[in-house]
């Protein structure tokens, strides 16, 4: 290659390398697998020591994961958490053997700690006077984003540190958080069930587990915790990796049972085919073993280059694959109306398992990949569980094959299809749609929604199974015949079913728009949509431009209403609805305001108060703030440097007011607070 064709590949290899990382490390939604990746990382590498005058110090290969996010606080690690070298293959673990033994210029064999590499999410958990205060993830290897609330949700992890000796004053501990492969398949079936995404692999589920801004949903999350070596420490212990270990122990920290010694690189390799086998009988995920030079003191004399040690190598496993032929791409929907391809194939052993279905995850992804209907794919156990196709063969292909377009109606109900602007995912919005219809049903009958008491989930599914419900409003139809001859259904229960459903015929009209499960509509946008549309029929007609001018309606809120409404079946269901003899009670409107039923919007800068200063004046006289211009705008106030939506306001001829006007609107003055 010369050096013109290097320079192009290098320049593409390092866009394409710092994409993967965003998408492994920020997104914790990976796009190849961790072999693909390791290759390209390889070609780069390769291409740098060819011609090193192309090396960079910002290049991949010389960096560590990627920046934290922003949504975190900073947290900086005492000592750098490096990555490490990968080998895979028995001539690349020797040669790390033989260059290790030619740096320290000793030619007697080496003592190596071994153990298992967990694929999860590398934390630093500092430690002082024994007691957990900050906890961190990898981020860019220096500085990492604080997870502190989440990680103390782990069951596993020691928030004081014990031991009968002294304690380091201040000690950061390094671990792999995981979860264990029979939990992350309860984790998928859950978020299968409720129409969310499954996760890739454990991996992805850990990191996406531990990095929520909510603990209480990490707390949900069956996560776990090894504890494998220290980055900073006040007052070290031990002298080996061997004896850290143990130390780690006497400390209370959880360490891998399958870590050992090795007396020589022979030792090393033994052990990683040992582990190799073992693999698939192990609780939790591994991708490799990693070896490391036993005495610190040698670790300290090896040192590191940019990102990883030379004391220590990871020693992946090989990824299970296999081919087959995609037969058929069916589409599955969910109990909240996600429609995801599946992928019917050829069965095929992968890992030592047939398989003969893997989710395709969406339109973009099968789009993305080209898979085709006939078409010879590779296929693997995503982390050693999860069927993924990896890749189409074109080279297979005899011109027979079919590509796969998302079906424009529900394959269920025969609803259209949408796909909501920003989402990747299709949906059914039918409210009759029976592949999601016990899911709409408990969401409708729920406390929050219609309060209809003992109406659950099994007895939903037992009206289901006897044809009694289709969709929500037959509910207020149901007859006490019906219900009585349900198995275990005593009368006494028939009669108060029967009272709570009559009950229920007056909900709150906030409330009867949180229990039709309009996506996005929580109970606070059903608030909001009840006080600007007293009356349903106009919120049914709005448009997404006048709904999204509601302060605190957005575009994608504001079209996710307007899709539902337009669909004619989720009309029809509130038609139903009446005819039985439902009756939303309205809010009682706010009276005595000056400025009750005006709407306001306020752009520019404001000299004499906040914004949020101004909407709560405008509310406590009964007003409105909208978030833009529309045709419902009865005043627009101007500050400084008002921008485009002052024009906006003048082509719709609305009232514009300077801030002193505005003050003299509501009888006030600046002083005032």
């Amino acid at each position: 290659m010369d050096r013109e064709t290097a320079l192009r590949r290098i320049r593409d290899l390092r866009r394409e390398i710092a994409y993967h990382n965003k998408r492994y490390y920020q997104l914790d939604d990976p796009e190849i697998t961790d072999a693909a990746y390791d290759g390209l990382m390889n070609e780069l590498a390769a291409l740098e020591e060819a011609f090193p005058d192309l090396a960079s110090p910002d290049s991949p290969t010389g960096r560590v994961g990627a920046a934290p996010l922003e949504k975190f606080a900073p947290s900086p690690h005492g000592l750098p958490m490096l990555s490490l070298a990968n080998a895979f293959s028995e001539e690349e673990i020797r040669a790390f053997n033989d260059r290790v033994v030619r740096l320290l210029g000793e030619s007697t064999n080496l003592t190596y700690v071994v153990e298992p590499k967990l694929d999860g999410v590398a934390v630093n958990l500092l430690y002082e006077k024994g007691l957990f205060t900050r906890g961190a993830t990898r981020g860019d290897g220096r500085t990492g984003e604080d997870v502190t609330r989440n990680l103390r949700t782990i069951p596993s992890l020691p928030l004081e540190m014990k031991g009968d000796g002294p304690l380091p004053d201040r000690v950061e501990i390094r671990g792999e958080v995981y979860i264990a492969t029979d939990a992350f398949q309860k984790v998928n079936r859950r978020r299968t069930e409720t129409g969310e995404p499954p996760f890739a692999n454990p991996r992805n589920a850990a990191a996406g587990s531990l990095r929520q801004l909510d603990w209480r949903v990490t707390a949900r999350r069956p996560l776990d915790l090894f504890c494998y070596a220290v980055g900073e420490i006040s007052e070290r212990p031990f002298e080996s990796q061997w004896d850290l270990i143990q130390t780690l122990k006497s400390w209370g920290f959880p360490v891998n049972p399958f870590t050992g010694t090795a007396e020589n690189i022979d030792g090393c390799l033994r052990y990683y085919l040992e582990m190799s086998e073992k693999r698939k009988d192990l609780p939790y995920e591994i991708d490799g073993v990693v070896i490391k030079v036993d005495a610190l003191e040698l670790q300290e004399r090896l040192g590191s280059v940019s990102r990883s040690p030379r004391w220590a190598l990871a020693c992946k496993f090989a990824p299970t694959q296999a081919t087959t032929v995609v037969r058929n791409i069916a589409v599955q929907v969910g109990r909240t109306g996600v429609l995801t391809p599946v992928a019917e194939m050829d069965p095929v052993e992968v890992g030592g398992v047939v398989v003969s279905r893997a989710s395709l995850h969406n339109q973009d992804e099968v789009a993305k990949k080209d898979i085709r209907v006939g078409d010879t794919v590779i296929v693997q156990r995503a982390g050693d569980v999860i069927p993924e196709i990896v890749k189409a063969i074109p080279s297979r292909r005899t011109g027979e094959e079919t590509p796969f377009t998302m079906p424009g109606v529900c394959p269920s109900c025969g609803s259209p299809v949408v796909r909501l602007e920003g989402e990747k995912a299709f949906r059914c919005l039918g409210l009759n749609c029976r592949a999601q219809l016990a899911e709409t049903i408990r969401h409708f009958v729920s406390r929050n929604g219609m309060d209809i008491e003992g109406i659950g989930e099994k007895l939903v599914l037992r009206l289901m199974e006897k044809g009694l419900i289709g969709d929500p409003a037959d509910i207020f139809y149901l007859t006490r015949g019906e219900l009585a001859d349900l198995e275990r259904m005593a009368d006494k229960s028939a009669e108060n079913i029967l009272n709570a459903i009559e009950r229920a015929k007056t909900p709150p009209y906030e409330k009867f728009l949180f229990a039709l499960g309009i996506r996005h509509v929580g109970e606070f946008v059903a608030t909001l949509l009840a006080s600007r549309y007293p009356a349903l029929e106009d919120l049914m007609n709005a448009g997404e431009e006048e709904l999204s001018g509601i302060h605190g309606i957005g575009k994608e809120i504001a079209s996710s209403v307007v899709q539902f409404f337009g669909q004619e079946a989720n009309r029809e269901i509130i038609g139903k609805l009446f005819r039985a003899g439902v009756r939303p009670r309205a809010a009682p409107a706010k009276s005595g305001g000056s400025l009750s039923g005006k709407t306001f919007l306020f752009t520019g800068t404001l000299k004499g108060f906040t914004r949020n200063e101004a909407k709560r004046r405008v509310e406590a006289l009964g007003g409105q703030v909208l978030a833009s211009v529309t045709k419902q705008t009865d005043y627009v106030v101007a500050g400084d440097d008002p921008g485009s939506k002052i024009e906006k306001a003048r082509k719709l001829d609305k009232v514009i007011l300077s801030e002193e006007a505005f003050l003299d609107l509501i009888g006030g003055d600046k002083g005032e607070r």
